[in-house]
């Protein structure tokens, strides 16, 4: 590709609302105001080793570092030399305080049960399980695989291999026997960890019996422990297999955390949704550490009075950054709910938020519009007077989501951090700070303190305000990735080989007249129509905007004319029906929004979409029912009656 004018993508979006934090919450906030934001931003770039050591050493080292940051492109290492332990930081530093009968983690079950672990007791099975591990002969080093519901082991089980120095693989409990056997096997696992079962909209997960379809093809992985949780029947193998419970009945609950150095690897994650090979996401200790640390305190304004939920998966990055690390380091009181957000009813999530007084509710745009679709009583029968923060994460809100969000959720009071990162950099990029940014429905807004963005063409021109191009970083950051396991090559060109002396997030986005920054979603996902470059979100924006539609999906599919036709998919609202009229409608409707080029050829209505676990539309799936192709790898998708459907409906 060129760095000429077909580079950049056009955009059509328009959006000029804009709200400022409620003064009452400025009042309260660690950052209060843009003048305050604007001179720490200027300092995290012009003196970043200040900066920075500030902030990390409001946490506990058991050696300082000597240099902050050392930069080779593209490998960098920060507080070089300095020895820590993250999961010391998340649960003994507080064991001295008045923290240490604070609740750490309240636990919902799906089926309705409760549990509330202080710093105390999660600190105390977090040793025992710590001292487990090492039993199984876990050491400093080894990779562990945990393949689990959302129950309160997994977070155990996670901050125990951090303990001990063992560096976890947290694989998602959805995911497939094959996508669990390639990350065991990538990772070269010595350990498994999984549960009989987990619940999820009333039925059982098998998780064991997944696991040990698994185990057949993952010949690094020696032991497996079992956490009973449903209590069915599941068969376990002689010197294999182990009941959670039944080592932990032995297990001291004193175990010293191991020190590690700055760079010593913490985990890995394998990135979904894609075909091919997995990629192993390293992240290491220090600079994640801090990152996820910082991002929580003033991101989310997050108080020892708050109640804290995050609804995120832990099998995802969001859950490992923000309901595990970020939130612990800052002693927070973190929700964890198991199963589905409609389960027995769409009120469900909303029920928790009045049951456990939550305050600060993070949550993704695909959940925001499933709640729009299922409708405003579900909402409004609940008090959420409790809730003074709102968060998105995931992929970019379309403004009409993040209006109802702001009105029916928040009732017009609760300041929204629209969030912008990736697997990729551990933490927070670019997101307003709820004090100080005004907002804008649909924009991230502006970078996090020692993030520098920018909007390029592929040569590395910076491209100027409302010029769509891609989002790139131009400066190494704490949490960022340190690599991808065993294939450094991949990293160099898929991370840094693609602009020059830039990490290239692989997200479309533009910058407007006041500097936000509006994300307008993966290069991949951008259409060529008529020799224009047009986003997928924008345009899906532009459809939701109409009053029947719910949630929307846009693809291209091959036309000899104009090179790619838009074909939209499109979930209605519940009193809608689809009819070829409505189709007409709401093609209409997208033409006087954003303008000709982007007016859908066909509309094809949908009962779902089709999703990864974690929320995300797979457009790949939909790009291959568009063009009539038979659909690719298919690990990651949530419900394949979803595709089925889609299938009939074309016939």
């Amino acid at each position: 590709m060129s760095g000429s004018v077909g580079d950049r993508i056009a955009s059509l979006l328009q959006e000029k609302r804009v709200f400022t934090p409620p003064a009452s919450f400025s009042a309260q906030a660690r950052i209060k105001s843009m003048d305050e934001y604007r001179r720490l931003y200027r300092e995290s770039i012009e003196d970043p080793d200040s900066f920075w050591s500030r902030h990390a050493e409001e946490l506990h080292w058991f050696k300082k570092w000597d240099k902050v940051l050392e930069w080779e492109e593209p490998y960098a290492k920060w507080f070089v030399g300095g020895e820590t332990n993250i999961c010391y930081n998340c649960l003994d530093r507080h064991l001295s305080t008045w923290r240490r009968n604070k609740a750490a983690i309240i636990w919902e079950g799906e089926p309705g049960e409760s549990r509330t672990l202080r710093y105390l007791d999660l600190h105390r099975e977090v040793c025992r399980f710590a001292n487990v591990l090492k039993s199984l002969g876990i050491q400093k080093g080894d990779r562990v695989s945990i393949f689990m519901g959302m129950v309160p082991e997994l977070v155990v089980a996670v901050l125990a291999c951090a303990r001990i120095g063992a560096v976890h693989s947290v694989v998602f409990g959805g995911f497939s026997a094959e996508a669990l056997a390639d990350r065991n096997n990538d990772a070269g696992a010595k350990l498994l960890i999984t549960q009989d079962g987990g619940w999820r909209r009333g039925k059982i997960i098998p998780l064991k019996e997944t696991a040990d379809a698994a185990l057949e093809k993952s010949p690094t992985v020696e032991k497996c422990v079992v956490l009973r949780r449903t209590g069915h029947e599941v068969p376990m193998r002689e010197g294999r297999d182990f009941w959670w419970h039944e080592l932990m009945e032995g297990a001291s609950d004193k175990c010293e955390a191991e020190v590690v150095d700055s760079e010593h690897m913490l985990y890995l994650l394998y990135t979904s949704g894609t075909t091919g090979k997995p990629k192993g996401v390293i992240h290491t200790t220090g600079g994640y550490m801090v990152g996820t640390y910082v991002t929580t305190k003033y991101v989310f304004d997050v108080r020892d009075e708050d109640t804290y939920w995050c609804t995120a998966d832990i099998g995802w990055v969001t859950g490992h950054s923000y309901i595990v690390y970020g939130p612990l380091a800052n002693g927070a009181t973190v929700v964890m709910y198991e199963g589905a957000p409609n389960w027995p009813d769409p009120g469900r999530f909303w029920q928790i938020v009045e049951k456990y007084r939550v305050s600060i509710f993070y949550t993704a745009p695909t959940a925001i519009r499933a709640f729009i679709k299922w409708g405003d009583e579900w909402v409004t029968k609940y008090d959420l007077s409790s809730l003074r923060l709102l968060g998105t994460v995931g992929e970019p809100i379309n403004p009409e989501a993040w209006m109802w969000y702001h009105t029916v959720v928040g009732k017009e009071r609760c300041p929204i951090v629209d969030t912008w990162w990736q697997t990729e950099t551990g933490a927070i990029m670019i997101t307003p700070l709820p004090g100080a940014t005004p907002t804008k429905p649909g924009s991230a807004t502006l970078p996090f303190f020692g993030v520098v963005p920018d909007i390029v063409d592929r040569e590395g021109n910076s491209l100027g305000p409302n010029e769509g191009g891609y989002l790139v970083i131009r400066r190494p950051w704490p949490s960022m990735l340190r690599g991808i396991y065993g294939d450094p090559e991949r990293y160099e060109k898929q991370y840094w080989g693609q602009v020059p002396h830039c990490y290239f997030t692989g997200d479309g986005a533009r910058r407007d007249e006041d500097g936000y920054y509006w994300i307008m979603g993966r290069v991949d996902d951008v259409l060529n129509v008529s020799g224009h470059r047009l986003s997928t979100m924008e345009i899906e924006s532009a459809l939701v905007a109409h009053p029947a539609v719910a949630e929307a999906a846009v693809v291209g599919r091959p036309d000899e004319i104009k090179g790619e036709a838009v074909v939209a998919f499109v979930t209605l609202k519940g009193e809608y029906q689809p009819s070829s009229e409505l189709a007409d409608e709401i093609r209409k409707f997208v033409r006087q929004q954003i303008g000709a080029h982007a007016q859908p050829d066909d509309v094809r209505f949908a009962e779902a979409l089709p999703k990864t676990r974690s929320g995300k539309i797979m457009r790949r799936l939909l790009r291959d029912l568009a063009a009539g192709r038979p659909p690719g790898d298919m690990t990651t998708l949530e419900d394949f009656s979803v595709l089925e459907r889609l299938r009939q409906s074309e016939e």
